[in-house]
């Protein structure tokens, strides 16, 4: 395991991230958590934060006129380091600074990798109100404790995972999807049929989906109808929807 040579810096968000045209007061805000490694503690790189931001321009695009705004966060190292989840404490401090900043608004976690597991992991915080885990990434190991899912009643959340994924299991996040829906109907998953961990192949379709998906959980929009029959389907069903080609061209935002 890596060792730890200097204290940590402290975890912040980056600069907010809003649309033109929106609203001045802030009604909701996403935090897109960057993905990391198992073990590490050297500093994050900063392409890490820099491959959110489209998503984060999307997102706010989509619900300017709701007031969202979006920060990505920096953490500490870029390792989860076992027991210590430091990327979910990253996330959980994030929430925290959130409500410090803007009040009792709603919160998205929004991870992709390593940052979809700190999102679950934190979800329980009570101002998040959703929880985004794109191609989260999970410990695979026989005798790992499972991924607590309970906390995440009274949350909206998704799943969303590429069936060619090498660098997360795929089924392993479904297996995740089947427990906290046990617990929480307000749970679905998608997957991405021949896409890879980035989700790059469909990333249009990724980010409308995300887009739909927080305007529905944080602003109480109607979800566009895929959505809608994920999150009403019984397991498997809800756990394995096809995200379809050209999903979000005809939603309208």
């Amino acid at each position: 395991m890596a060792q730890r040579a200097l204290p940590l810096p402290a975890a912040r968000l980056g600069r907010a991230v809003r649309t033109a045209g929106a609203p001045t007061e802030v009604s909701g805000v996403v935090l897109l958590l960057p993905d990391g490694e198992p073990y590490s503690y050297r500093r994050p790189s900063p392409v890490s934060y820099v491959r959110q931001l489209p998503l984060a321009r999307a997102l706010t695009r989509a619900a300017r006129d709701d007031g969202l705004t979006a920060h990505v966060v920096h953490y500490r190292c870029r390792g989860w380091n076992t027991t210590e989840a430091q990327l979910a404490a990253d996330a959980e401090w994030a929430v925290e600074e959130v409500v410090r900043r803007y009040g009792d608004v709603p919160v998205c976690l929004a991870g992709h990798g390593m940052g979809g597991r700190a999102a679950l992991r934190a979800g329980g915080h009570p101002a998040v109100g959703a929880v985004l885990a794109l191609a989260p990434w999970l410990p695979a190991e026989p005798d790992a404790e499972p991924e607590p899912v309970k906390h995440l009643v009274g949350r909206q959340v998704l799943l969303v995972h590429g069936t060619t994924d090498a660098g997360a299991d795929p089924e392993l996040s479904f297996r995740l999807a089947e427990r906290a829906k046990k617990s929480n109907r307000d749970t679905c998953r998608f997957e991405v049929h021949s896409d890879g961990h980035t989700l790059r192949q469909h990333h249009s379709e990724v980010a409308a989906l995300a887009a739909d998906f927080i305007r529905g959980a944080l602003f109480g929009h109607a979800y566009a109808r895929p959505l809608a029959d994920a999150l009403a389907a019984p397991p498997p069903l809800g756990l394995r929807m096809p995200l379809a080609a050209g999903f979000g061209k005809s939603l309208g935002h």
